[in-house]
């Protein structure tokens, strides 16, 4: 079991950038690097944040990348408004608007979990956008995501009732349960710690309803992905009982042509290869989007 840190602390995190105003609302973003390095936008998953990101920044950074992470509306430090329709397709209206009001215009995109339905649907809008994209674990293909207990506890008609009563420790067995390796009780508060925020546990089932969008968009979030014609890479760990190795196995079938980095270790990597193998994604990241 690891008992190290790779996170920092999340206050230390969001200390590095500001809450702005965004579609009517606040959103936490955080710019590192070089102003005029090259752009990355980084897209974090459910139910955590751009604090996921924390480990891998610092190498692109240092890379000469001009690196651009938010919260989405409902997660970390961004805004959680209580009776929101949370929607991937706002999402994407809102890291449009932070493109905007941070002057990126073309950039490559790298996208974890939910983050990927949020890339799939920018991709959808204009593709031409984006220099680069690269993928980490999460739900492509509706038909292959095999969520967990939890998340169809929550997703279903009793979610409203059982998100208020999620604690940290349920929180982390759940997350431990989707990992490949272990992470440290200390990361695992941290994480928390963001997703706890502003009464965070009772907006996931309103949040999981990207699940539902998932399945309504799957026609056109899987043309832009398999269609779309720039470099691909994707970083995966296998061991993801929810988006693992039966993702990556039609990856490669339609879409021979990309780059795969897989981290079967040992031990092999789970969902979130940026927490269980930073050195290596971030190498991988760097490696990719300065060639």
């Amino acid at each position: 079991m690891r008992t190290t840190p790779v996170l920092p602390p999340w206050d230390q995190w969001t200390a590095g950038g500001a809450r702005v105003p965004v579609g009517g609302h606040e959103i936490f973003v955080r710019r590192d690097g070089p102003a005029n390095g090259i752009p990355v936008t980084l897209l974090h998953g459910f139910p955590t944040s751009s604090h996921d990101w924390a480990p891998i920044v610092p190498t692109l950074a240092a890379a000469g990348l001009c690196v651009t992470t938010l919260d989405f509306l409902g997660f970390g430090e961004s805004d959680k408004p209580r009776r929101h329709t949370y929607s991937v397709l706002e999402q994407a209206d809102l890291v449009q608007e932070v493109w905007r009001r941070t002057g990126t215009g073309r950039t490559a995109l790298v996208a974890h979990d939910y983050g990927v339905s949020v890339g799939q649907e920018l991709l959808a809008r204009d593709p031409a956008r984006v220099t680069r994209m690269v993928w980490l674990n999460g739900g492509l293909y509706p038909d292959l995501h095999r969520p967990v207990l939890t998340q169809r506890l929550l997703h279903g008609p009793l979610g409203p009732l059982i998100a208020p009563l999620t604690t940290r420790r349920r929180f982390g067995a759940t997350l431990r349960g989707v990992l490949g390796r272990e992470l440290c009780d200390e990361d695992l508060r941290e994480l928390w710690a963001a997703a706890s925020r502003a009464g965070g546990r009772r907006r996931a089932p309103r949040l999981l309803r990207y699940i539902d969008e998932r399945r309504s968009h799957r026609e056109r979030w899987t043309a832009a992905l398999e269609g779309y014609p720039g470099p691909v890479l994707f970083i995966w760990g296998p061991a993801d009982p929810i988006s693992g190795a039966h993702v990556l196995a039609r990856v490669r079938t339609t879409m021979p042509r990309a780059s795969v980095v897989e981290l079967t270790g040992p031990p092999a990597v789970g969902h979130y290869p940026q927490l269980e193998d930073p050195a290596a994604v971030a190498e991988a990241l760097r490696s990719f989007l300065t060639s």
